[in-house]
């Protein structure tokens, strides 16, 4: 398998969507809907890259990324956050992610922004 991403994202289909094309991309990729199962099962492996929804059922994925942002074991993962209802200046101003894609968004335009931030 190829580099590992991370996918916090409360929409199943979304979610599934994100899931099948980063496989078929050749990622390793692990889903989780909710900040909790995320917090306990991202301990265990640091992926290369995280990709986060911006609302979530039990928090906001900028604290998420606040967190992973603080961290030792984390703070160089490339972040990219998602989000149907945030503006990028509000993402820019709440969280340090690499970058920001608005939803719906394009599937070869998020290939694009995940192939970007994992370039070797």
């Amino acid at each position: 398998m190829g580099k590992r991403v991370c996918v916090l994202e409360d929409d199943q289909g979304i979610r599934e969507i994100i899931e099948f094309l980063l496989s078929e991309e050749n990622y390793e990729v692990a889903g989780f809907s909710n900040i909790a199962d995320f917090m306990v099962n991202a301990r265990n492996v640091i992926p290369d890259l995280f990709l986060l929804d911006v609302m979530l059922p039990d928090g906001s994925g900028m604290d998420v990324c606040d967190l992973l942002k603080s961290s030792a074991r984390t703070e160089n993962v490339p972040v990219l956050m998602m989000s149907a209802h945030a503006a990028l200046s509000d993402v820019k101003n709440g969280c340090k992610a690499q970058d920001f894609i608005s939803k719906p968004f394009d599937i070869y335009d998020l290939l694009k922004r995940v192939d970007r931030q994992l370039k070797d």
